[in-house]
């Protein structure tokens, strides 16, 4: 089955390839080398890379290698091509644009990745699971708990974070009962997506969304009720195939560290403050983002110098031992991020941003939306099932086609909600699917897509009913 979707995945990158070509937007010269050797070369070494990106856990190679290298050999070929067209100038401020576009990303990326971190640590998502464990709830009720938490949870700690957490409860708590944990991993995956659409924090794609300054903060919400049907359409059909068994299970209370509150009042004033510093100052809310790490990095001080005090007066022997290191260590939660996931997002920005600068993107915006901004919308929702949104959405901003704001809305609904027709289309889906190893598969998942595929056709339906009116 690896095998079906690997070559699925290749041969769609092979065919849409020119729609993540892209190049930077605004008063950089673009120069069509489209049918150039350069272009050509350009483009083999992008599939050549994306397909080293397919098959990351049959070749064990991390994703973001293949695309680093490809990024920077694209560049040098894009180089070249500008020099002997006496153009260097553009190709340089081209990828300074491009390099601007990914700092933002990472630095922003980075300050959550570390909250989440700290949240882990302090043994936040650990006490919410054996709470869940501890209240010997029916199978039925687990399924729309989860699925609900996971809803509401991915709007702040991302679809694949909240995920992995809903999903360890329900193996945990019926590992057993195999049908019901496939089914309950659907679920949480297509409510973690949903809820990941209607906020710029829920997904990488919503927060390039906000930061091109496309879709202001507050008019994310105008995607909740779209994102709730994109959900409860396929939860309410998969409802009917959960018994109602009861499922008593004792296990020791597991009781947060100190400061797990505080934690979680700062995420929350650091986002308040990346939001004040976009809506407000007019600045990158990256920058906020940064001033909410001073929050933490200052808290972790005297936090780190408590329990090291604690520590004392319980053992005063030990306070050089191992035990020290155990306090609270800000960079050891910064160490702890994704550091893969922040490095591919450099190598694919760099990839298409190059193919872009060779013109891949104007030929392919002509033809995509040539079909109209709906059908266009759509398409690229069905596309991130198969191959990663982050490309997509980013070929989509940076292409940056003139159309309406719901239909602003209307992309950022489906290329967050396509993904959760496979388990591969997004990061929940994968992340579960290793979680579950032998259990949530493929093609447990590929059982439901009709039901998922009818919820999917229900958002849109209901955004443009509800907010075409709204935003006209």
């Amino acid at each position: 089955m690896k095998k079906v979707v690997s070559t699925l995945t290749c041969s769609t990158a092979l065919v849409a390839l020119p729609f993540f070509a892209l190049a930077n937007s605004g008063s950089v010269e673009v120069m069509d080398l489209t049918g150039s050797v350069f272009g050509m070369i350009a483009v083999a070494l992008f599939v050549v890379a994306y397909g080293f990106v397919v098959l990351e856990e049959k070749l064990h190679l991390r994703k973001s290698k293949p695309v680093m290298v490809a990024g920077g050999i694209i560049w040098i070929i894009v180089a070249l091509a500008y020099m002997a067209a006496g153009k260097q100038d553009a190709a340089h401020q081209a990828i300074m644009g491009s390099l601007a576009e990914y700092v933002e990303l990472f630095l922003f990326l980075l300050v959550a990745m570390t909250y989440i971190n700290a949240l882990e640590e302090r043994k936040v998502f650990e006490a919410l699971t054996t709470w869940l464990m501890n209240k010997g709830f029916g199978l039925k009720t687990i399924y729309w708990m989860t699925g609900t938490l996971s809803f509401f949870l991915s709007p702040v700690c991302d679809n694949l974070t909240t995920a992995l957490l809903m999903g360890a409860v329900v193996i945990t708590m019926a590992r057993s009962n195999r049908r019901f944990v496939v089914v309950s991993c659907v679920n949480i995956v297509v409510a973690a997506n949903a809820g990941g659409a209607f906020s710029p924090f829920g997904d990488i794609t919503t927060l390039m969304v906000w930061q091109k300054g496309r879709v202001q903060f507050g008019e994310f919400f105008a995607l909740f009720i779209p994102a709730a049907v994109n959900w409860l359409v396929p939860a309410v059909i998969m409802s009917f195939t959960v018994p109602n068994e009861i499922k008593r299970r004792s296990t020791i209370p597991l009781k947060m560290k100190v400061g797990a509150r505080r934690v979680m009042t700062l995420f929350l004033l650091t986002i308040i403050t990346a939001v004040l510093f976009h809506n407000v100052l007019n600045l990158p809310p990256a920058v906020g983002m940064m001033l909410g790490l001073g929050y933490l990095s200052f808290f972790g001080y005297f936090l780190k110098i408590k329990e090291m005090r604690s520590r004392c007066l319980e053992d005063p022997l030990d306070v050089m031992g191992h035990e020290k290191r155990k306090t609270f260590d800000l960079f050891r939660k910064v160490s702890r991020a994704e550091w893969d996931t922040l490095l591919f997002f450099y190598g694919i920005i760099f990839c298409v941003g190059g193919l872009g600068q060779l013109g891949y993107l104007a030929i392919m915006s002509r033809y995509l939306y040539g079909f109209g901004h709906t059908p266009a919308n759509v398409m690229i929702g069905i596309i991130s099932a198969v191959i990663d949104n982050i490309p997509v959405m980013y070929a989509v901003l940076t292409m940056d086609p003139a159309m309406p704001h719901e239909q602003w809305l209307l992309v950022t609904l489906t290329a967050g909600v396509g993904g959760s027709l496979l388990s591969v289309g997004s990061a929940a889906g994968v992340g579960l699917m290793g979680s579950a190893r032998g259990i949530y598969t493929f093609a447990g998942h590929l059982k439901w897509t009709w039901a998922i595929a009818l919820g999917y056709a229900a958002s849109i339906w209901v955004h443009l009913m509800l907010n075409a009116k709204l935003f006209t």
